[in-house]
């Protein structure tokens, strides 16, 4: 289908290398009793190659013009397409019979960091993700405390999944060529979280206001929610800034507005 322009406002940059595309099925191993769906699946690049692994599967496409090849790329009855938006697809009812899903794709860069968190909210009904993201984007998910690279993304990926960066990819793997460097990450929702959040909800406010502005110390960022003698009774240190904190510091700084 290479009379198909890629769509600047759907951020579609087609993965053509056929050496790249082996590594992420490799990567993914799919089972035949796998449940997979994959996001974005484009011009089929990717889903071809899940064709030959798997009974059926299922694929998300906001393209519409894109389908319709789609469906005929792939042998009569293996592909369920879904022509729907993925940052408003309901992913769990996809679930049977207690199989939780396995979810692959070539993500687009433009919406990669709020599909991330639509994910994470329904991240009780998958098993693990492999995505195609841009570079900085895995690095920010993998993100150690002190670093740039490590923020808000960080906290709240790694309260709800273990990171695992698995390599890069050049862009001249891609139609239209990315002006950025691009990587592939698994992301595994976590059975029990590595720490105990009182309230999920408070949780993801007092991360986002630790690092509202990157610069400014605890002490400042959050004003209103707990005193620098609240943060120190819990061994924080209220000048220190959000990118030193570890997750169970920001655990106990959530879990302490909580108390009464």
């Amino acid at each position: 289908m290479s009379s198909h322009r890629p769509r600047k406002r759907f951020g579609q940059h087609f993965l053509h290398d056929r050496n790249v595309i082996a590594r992420i099925v490799a990567a993914l191993a799919p089972a035949p009793e796998d449940h997979i769906v994959e996001i974005g699946p484009g011009k089929g690049a990717i889903t071809r190659e899940l064709a030959a692994h798997l009974a059926h599967f299922d694929a998300v496409e906001l393209d519409r013009d894109l389908l319709a090849h789609l469906q005929s790329a792939i042998p009569s009855g293996k592909l369920t397409l879904h022509g729907a938006d993925a940052l408003k697809f309901d992913f769990c009812r996809l679930m049977q019979e207690g199989r939780k899903l396995r979810l692959v794709g070539n993500l687009p860069y433009n919406i990669s960091t709020p599909l991330l968190f639509h994910l994470l909210d329904q991240s009780g009904c998958i098993k693990d993700m492999l995505f195609m993201l841009q570079k900085e984007v895995v690095q920010r998910l993998a993100a150690s405390p002190g670093g740039k690279d490590y923020g808000r993304l960080s906290v709240m990926i790694q309260y709800r999944c273990r990171v695992e960066k698995l390599f890069d990819v050049a862009p001249c793997a891609f139609t239209p060529p990315p002006k950025v460097e691009s990587a592939v990450v698994r992301l595994v929702p976590h059975a029990t979280p590595p720490v105990t959040i009182t309230n999920e909800a408070q949780f993801a406010k007092v991360v986002r206001m630790a690092f509202a502005s990157r610069r400014k110390t605890l002490r400042n960022n959050m004003k209103g929610l707990l005193s620098a003698e609240d943060m120190s009774a819990l061994g924080i240190d209220p000048t220190r800034r959000a990118e030193t904190l570890t997750l169970a510091e920001f655990a106990a700084l959530s879990n302490a507005v909580e108390s009464p």
